[in-house]
Formats: structure tokens, sequence, C-alpha cells
């Protein structure tokens, strides 16, 4: 297994729960967070510290996948480096067939398929 599909899980888990996160929260403070406790005055934790845990859930988990995404671009396998493009490379001459021509017409030719167009 190696290292970028370990990044590739990591980032997918933690896209998950960040969905999660977000679709958990309200930002009017109802929703799920406000029914843990059962929606009355004594709720366990209370509305306010629910939302912060979400809100900092969610700023803490975004961060953790940016950093996952820019370091997983270190963990990709870049292969040999010495490969570079052919189109750069000098050695090759270019090459040297001629471009085909398109045919040329004159204005007697121009004439004669009018001439037969119109008969």
């Amino acid at each position: 297994m190696s290292t970028f599909t370990i990044f590739l899980a990591l980032i997918v888990v933690v896209a998950f729960l960040l969905i999660v996160v977000i679709m958990v929260q309200n930002p009017k403070g109802g929703g799920l967070s406000s029914s843990f406790g059962g929606g009355g005055t004594q709720q366990l934790g209370g509305v306010k510290k629910t939302t912060d845990f979400l809100d900092k859930s969610t700023w803490y988990l975004a961060t953790f996948l940016l950093v996952l995404i820019l370091t997983s671009n270190i963990a990709i396998n870049k292969g040999d480096t010495a490969l570079e493009s052919k189109a750069l490379d000098s050695t090759d001459a270019p090459s040297t067939q001629p471009l085909p021509t398109a045919p040329t017409n004159t204005a007697n030719d121009a004439a004669a398929t009018l001439k037969d167009s119109v008969n």
C-alpha cells in the first residue's frame, strides 16, 4: 500500500466527517445540535457548548483536510524525473517532409465549373 493511497483514504474519511459535522449544524442554534438534551433548558452540555464544539470541529477538520491535500502532493509518485518532453529534445531533427498543397483553381477552371453547373 503506497503512501498516496493512505493519504487518499484519510482525505476521504476527513471529507466525510466534515460533511457530517456541517450537516448537523444549524446557523440559528436549532436542528440536531439543540435536540441532544431533549429540547428543554436542562440540556446535556447546553446548546452553546454543542455549537462551539461543532464550529471548532468544522474548522479543525477543514484545516486538516487542506493539510492532507497539500501533503499528498509530496506522496504522488513522480516516476523518473530525468524524462523530459520529446518536443524539447533537440537531438531529433525536425521533419523535412513537404506539406501538401491545395490545388489552385484558375479563372478558366472556375468559369468552366460555373458553365457546367448552369447547363
